[in-house]
């Protein structure tokens, strides 16, 4: 299992350095290409445009770092591993496109405010930003498919940033086009319509971010599954006070899994292992804790007032030497109902011995709701 959740980082760590770079190439031409010809042009827009494009490089970059250190092994330092550099990434982003975006609504405000001052816009500006509508929603399209095959929320972040970039140049190209026909405020209210919906993209991209870094949990759907999984594991009976939270793209998982009470320890370890590897055959989950209870503590009283077992173990071997009976080994069950006690005698002795015990008496004695005293096995070799 850890080898197969190396894969899937392996995978994205891929994914996500060739699809940035293509991104990268992309928009570090159209970023020359739109500010230059923007300036030339006199259209706001398209200078905003390629603002907004120069952000998605200050994007691209971060996100090949935060691919870099998101995949790096567990150390000392971080026990879970890195897989929160992806969030952290994804708030910076979020950071930069609503900082970008208040400085377009802002400059736009200022060429509004002083529209004779507004030079007539050049036809090639319009070329431009064709250009770059068509070659940002291509961008996506390739991007997008790529994020979800292998399923990383930082990077479908990405692809639809460039989405984002497509849909501010398609307003970008009206805002030409009604200037060109002689509509001068039309360029600077297409600047700050791209601004706004930066500003916007940004804002969800941080508040998304921000959930996860607060240990958001898996959605309810997600849960069902994962309960489900546990619940199909033999000797599991019920499963309570599962809990998840979210840890870059994957979820670390606890919960409690109610077995038979009166089983071995070593068997409801068993269990529980067998439990958690089903857990882990979900691609969503990086890691899980499971807890074995032998009630719903949930429901059941604390057993923490019960004598502890050397001074039960103790208190029982006394009372039954003083019998004549001596005993091999006792097992204990601390339950809600009370304690139950099985006591395994010592091959030889006298056999009648056994038979002179009030156990029920002798449980009164002792404070345990059940006892029972059993002939060991050797006894019979």
């Amino acid at each position: 299992m850890a080898s197969s959740v190396a894969e899937t980082f392996s995978d994205k760590q891929r994914v996500a350095r060739k699809t940035t770079l293509v991104s990268v190439a992309v928009n570090a031409v159209l970023v020359v290409l739109q500010i230059v010809v923007g300036v030339i042009a006199h259209s706001q827009a398209l200078i905003a445009d390629g603002v907004h494009s120069l952000s998605d490089l200050v994007s691209d970059f971060v996100v090949l770092i935060a691919n870099r250190h998101s995949g790096a092994k567990p150390d000392a330092d971080h026990n879970y591993g890195h897989s929160r550099y992806e969030t952290v990434a994804s708030l910076f982003l979020g950071a930069i496109l609503i900082t970008v975006g208040v400085g377009m609504l802002a400059r736009a405000g200022t060429r509004i405010a002083n529209l004779d001052d507004i030079p007539p816009v050049h036809a090639s500006a319009l070329a431009v930003a064709v250009l770059v509508l068509m070659s940002k929603e291509g961008l996506f399209r390739y991007m997008l498919r790529e994020a979800q095959r292998v399923r990383s929320a930082m990077l479908i972040a990405n692809a639809w940033h460039a989405r984002s970039d497509a849909a501010s140049s398609l307003v970008v190209a009206l805002g030409i086009v009604g200037s060109l026909m002689g509509v001068r405020l039309l360029d600077p209210i297409a600047a700050a319509i791209v601004g706004f919906m930066v500003a916007r993209m940004g804002w969800v991209f941080g508040w998304d971010a921000l959930q996860d870094l607060s240990d958001r949990a898996l959605d309810e759907a997600a849960a069902a599954d994962l309960r489900a999984l546990l619940l199909s594991t033999p000797g599991v009976l019920d499963v309570h006070e599962m809990r998840t939270r979210k840890t870059g793209d994957l979820a670390l998982v606890d919960a409690h899994i109610l077995v038979d009470p009166l089983i071995s320890v070593s068997e409801g370890h068993y269990i529980a292992e067998m439990a958690r590897e089903r857990v882990l055959t979900d691609a969503r989950v990086l890691d899980a804790l499971i807890h074995v209870d032998p009630e719903d503590d949930m429901l059941a009283r604390s057993v923490a007032s019960l004598p502890p077992r050397d001074r039960v173990a103790a208190a029982l071997r006394e009372a039954l030497a003083a019998r004549g009976v001596q005993v091999e080994s006792v097992t204990l069950h601390y339950l809600s109902t009370g304690l139950e006690i099985q006591a395994v005698l010592a091959p030889g002795g006298n056999p009648r011995a056994l038979e002179a015990v009030d156990l029920d008496a002798l449980r009164r004695e002792l404070g345990a709701s059940r006892l029972e005293a059993v002939k060991s096995l050797a006894a019979h070799t």
